[in-house]
């Protein structure tokens, strides 16, 4: 499913550029909103956004760079709010919520997220203190202790055990989750590294590919993975 650029009423009332993909039927539907990568809202957030569609969604990935300002400025001030727990991007990411809610396609009762990499550090965050049915944290950082997940929904999570920085969250992940008693699906691929679910390219990608993260797409973790989203997602949030 292709997925169409929009903008959207981000916090403060100011147009916020985003992907968005829903069924075409004229039922009501579930709603996600999927964050992006460091790499911002780029073509393959919004193949990822088409696919979250064709499973039953209604879609939304926000560009939480959409800022004035240049921007590497705006790529540190939002790794900046995901430190520090708070912000601007958690703001925008409320407004996502609330826009999904008013969607005539979209059951306002029923949102989830998913994020990846900083986007997953991003989704789950957004799920310990939003009303959320379900969310998914791809290779996303993860908080040190229990009290900073008070409160998050159901969650999946997946990471690859090749990167060297990200595999010990996912360890973590199932850790907090386990002794907070919540539901979870947390699965470490053993032949993966990070950004397993993603296809992208250039310089930077180039690189991920021989640093300790070992960042490259990897067909067999990301069907599965999709496979687990499908059935985790319908469990908490329906279709």
């Amino acid at each position: 499913m292709t997925s169409t650029d929009i903008t959207f009423p981000a916090a403060g009332g100011r147009p916020m550029r985003a992907a968005y993909a829903a069924p075409s039927d004229s039922q009501k539907h579930p709603g996600v909103i999927v964050i992006h990568e460091i790499f911002g809202l780029n073509d393959d957030i919004r193949r990822i956004t088409g696919r979250v569609a064709e499973l039953g969604y209604a879609a939304l990935a926000p560009d939480l760079y959409d800022r004035d300002g240049i921007r590497l400025m705006c790529v540190a001030r939002t790794l900046m709010t995901l430190n520090r727990g708070e912000g601007d991007a958690f703001h925008d990411l409320e407004a996502a919520r609330k826009f999904m809610q008013q969607q005539p396609g979209v059951d306002a009762a029923r949102i989830g997220v998913i994020g990846f990499c900083m986007g997953g550090g991003f989704a789950l965050m957004f799920a310990a203190r939003t009303p959320l049915g379900a969310a998914a944290t791809f290779y996303g950082d993860v908080p040190k202790t229990t009290e900073q997940l008070r409160g998050v929904c159901p969650v999946l999570g997946g990471y690859g055990a090749q990167d060297r920085i990200f595999a010990a969250h996912g360890r973590r992940l199932e850790k907090l989750l386990t002794e907070m008693g919540v539901d979870h699906d947390v699965k470490l691929y053993n032949d993966a590294g990070h950004s397993f679910m993603s296809r992208n390219r250039g310089l930077l990608a180039s690189i991920g590919k021989i640093g300790p993260m070992k960042a490259a797409y990897n067909p067999d973790a990301a069907e599965d993975s999709w496979k687990r989203i499908e059935a985790f997602f319908g469990r908490h949030l329906g279709r």
